[in-house]
């Protein structure tokens, strides 16, 4: 199945986190993005948007996974209705009221959750084993053949699971025994152990095999039901992976670990010192292009073929890498030791290397023919990988001339962020003149909400903290939207429809709307730069059922609804 730009389409952006449902487990999980598929389909919405589901590592942060193959075991829908290997009883003395009740407030406590659905999967195992695989039932024929198909990428990613467990639960492989800290050498280490430890350790390697097909198995099932409804699932590939995955523990010939990826210094809004003075510092190794062509890109191709298993269509993460990536010659966890550092300083402590772009700077017509080369020639072969599944960029930051024409050539979409695409007097662009081939969205998950965003500009002028820039940003807000007047105190119903509606009737292909902005509320998902613990963890307040059943919040679904089929986004 292939969407076409022909027919526009409309939809929501929410993380499987942040899904809530009658019957979690603490977290959003497949149970839930079924429901939300419904509620999308109730609406008239044909498109959920949400963020990557690889495993993630312990910052909780989906763009810094331990596997950029494996999915994240949370994601899981553990109950027995959807977990056939758990009986009722064993669900019920694992998952007490007493815990549920503790993890269905507030927002999603990471280790209590992966702790309590890795005991339901476990025992889900267990049960597995004893009725199934030890007999060669069919359903363990069915896992067999996903360990055959999935081969060249499982069996490492399993055994890394397992060494992170014998090294203190820490994906840190560059800190683990020596004879742990490659694949080689630790299958090595695994032959040399006692024939009962051994087993116990290959048991534990099935169980993480175990996990990931069931897993692959509820995503596939929630996409082929999105296809029956017409809501089409878009999945996230983040550009780079973590220095601490599997992949680079499996592929180390593939990564540069000398260099960490990043993006350039942003002076304008003053994130921090740090990402004022040299930007923002990733820790994501840089890619051995070279190496990867060698091999026919086939690290990309096993990636992209993963995605497109479970996903309609999906965005990638920064696409500008592909072209060209600023690149930092340490990692994060020394930027205070840079940060007063002058670029002479800094070059004597790195041995001559500063930060800048890689492959090369667009500094001459000949750097910026070869950074369009490699990215045009790398998304072909993600283009290839992915088949029929619709691949959309995130094109967003400092944005070479070269890549808008490049995705046009390839009919990829990009990005419209309203308040970052704007006129030489600082007024939002046009949303009429957006691309065709484009993604319209008020904001991404980076960003506060349109709500908050109004919220935090009144503040600002009220507490005489650039007023006057804040005050300009509001009457570009309000021009947007086309509303006349002074800008009002509060978010209204009228500003907050008028704003949805100039994203909805833009020109862009695809228009996709975070669900806090469906709702005008204010919570975030995520701030960049920042630790806080609601970062990757908010979820919403209300269950799927409620956002119907609450008349408030289905006034504004119905009034979204409306804005997508008057705009012609409703198939």
């Amino acid at each position: 199945m292939r969407l076409s730009p022909e027919q526009s389409l409309a939809g929501i952006l929410e993380p499987v986190f942040a899904i809530r449902t009658d019957d979690d487990l603490g977290i959003g999980d497949t149970a839930g993005v079924r429901e939300m598929v419904d509620w999308c389909a109730r609406h008239g919405l044909n498109i959920f948007q949400t963020l990557p589901i690889n495993e993630i590592s312990d910052d909780n942060s989906p763009y810094n996974a331990i596997s950029s193959l494996a999915l994240e075991p949370t994601t899981i829908a553990c109950a027995p209705e959807h977990l056939p290997d758990l009986t009722r009883r064993k669900f019920n003395e694992i998952a007490t009221a007493a815990r549920l009740k503790e993890l269905r407030n507030g927002n999603v406590n990471y280790p209590k959750v992966k702790a309590l659905k890795r005991e339901l999967l476990l025992a889900a195992f267990e049960n597995f084993l004893a009725r199934h695989f030890e007999d060669d039932t069919p359903r363990a024929a069915e896992f067999r053949e996903f360990l055959q198909e999935n081969a060249e990428w499982l069996s490492d990613y399993a055994l890394f699971r397992v060494l992170m467990e014998e090294n203190g639960h820490t994906p840190a492989w560059d800190r683990w025994q020596p004879e742990h800290r490659g694949p080689r050498r630790a299958r090595t280490w695994l032959l040399s152990l006692p024939e009962k430890r051994r087993d116990a350790l290959t048991r534990r390697q099935l169980f993480f095999a175990y996990v990931q097909w069931i897993a692959f198995s509820q995503w596939q099932a929630i996409k082929a039901y999105g296809s029956e409804k017409k809501v089409y699932l878009m999945g996230d590939i983040p550009f780079g992976v973590g220095r601490y995955s599997a992949d680079v523990w499996a592929n180390r010939s593939i990564f540069d670990l000398d260099w960490s990826g990043g993006a350039p210094p942003e002076r304008t809004f003053k994130v921090d010192p740090f990402t004022e003075k040299w930007g923002q510092n990733w820790g994501i190794p840089n890619y051995r292009w070279d190496e990867l062509r060698r091999h026919n890109f086939e690290w990309w191709r096993t990636r992209v073929g993963n995605i497109q298993k479970v996903f309609h269509l999906y965005r990638i993460d920064h696409v500008l890498g592909f072209f060209r990536i600023y690149s930092f010659p340490w990692t994060p966890d020394r930027n205070a030791e840079f940060l007063p550092c002058s670029e002479t300083e800094a070059s004597y402590r790195t041995g001559g290397r500063l930060p800048g772009f890689k492959q090369f700077p667009d500094d001459t017509p000949e750097h910026k023919a070869a950074n369009q080369a490699q990215g045009e020639e790398i998304l072909r072969v993600v283009l290839e990988g992915s088949g029929e599944t619709t691949v959309v960029a995130e094109d967003l930051g400092c944005v070479p001339e070269y890549v808008p024409p490049t995705l046009e050539k390839l009919d990829i979409p990009g990005f419209r962020i309203p308040m970052l695409f704007r006129e030489h007097d600082g007024s939002y662009s046009d949303p009429q003149k957006y691309p065709r081939l484009s993604l319209a969205q008020p904001a991404t998950h980076d960003h506060a909400p349109l709500a908050a965003m109004w919220e935090e500009s009144w503040k600002n002028i009220e507490a005489g903290h650039d007023a006057e820039q804040n005050r300009r940003e509001l009457q570009h807000m309000m021009k947007f939207t086309g509303l006349d007047g002074e800008p009002p105190r509060e978010f209204s119903a009228a500003l907050h429809e008028a704003f949805l509606r100039a994203v909805m009737q833009s020109s862009s292909w695809l228009a996709v709307v975070q669900i806090q902005d469906v709702f005008g509320q204010t919570a975030r998902f995520n701030v960049p730069g920042s630790t806080s613990d609601a970062n990757w963890s908010y979820r919403m307040p209300q269950t799927v059922k409620q956002l119907d059943s609450a008349p408030n919040l289905l006034v504004k679904a119905q009034i979204f609804s409306r804005l997508a089929q008057d705009s012609g986004r409703v198939i």
